[in-house]
């Protein structure tokens, strides 16, 4: 059985607190058996509530895209014609005798 998380004991116990408080108030009994029943009763909601607290999923990663660069890199299509005309030797003419 997995521990209680904080946030489910908090809420739990809160939940005990007030619910208390807000039933004697309301019923304004005395009797010992109508505190003893309303305290079970806020017990009981505690523990509801602690359950129904959402548990912790397990943790994944979100796959997201890279942070844009301060300048976006541009690239532009160059034919292998172009690439290879350029690196070519240039092109002697004769000369005239």
């Amino acid at each position: 059985m997995p521990r209680p998380t904080p946030a489910q004991l908090v809420y739990g116990s809160c939940t005990v607190i007030c619910s208390t408080l807000a039933m004697l108030l309301l019923s304004q009994t005395s009797s010992g058996i109508g505190i003893a029943v309303i305290a079970l009763a806020a017990l009981g909601l505690g523990l509801l509530v602690a359950m129904t607290v959402p548990l912790p999923g397990p943790r994944t990663v979100a796959q997201s895209e890279p942070a844009p660069t301060a300048m976006p890199e541009v690239r532009i299509p160059v034919h292998r014609e172009t690439v290879a005309a350029a690196t070519a030797e240039p092109v002697r003419e004769p000369t005239a005798p």
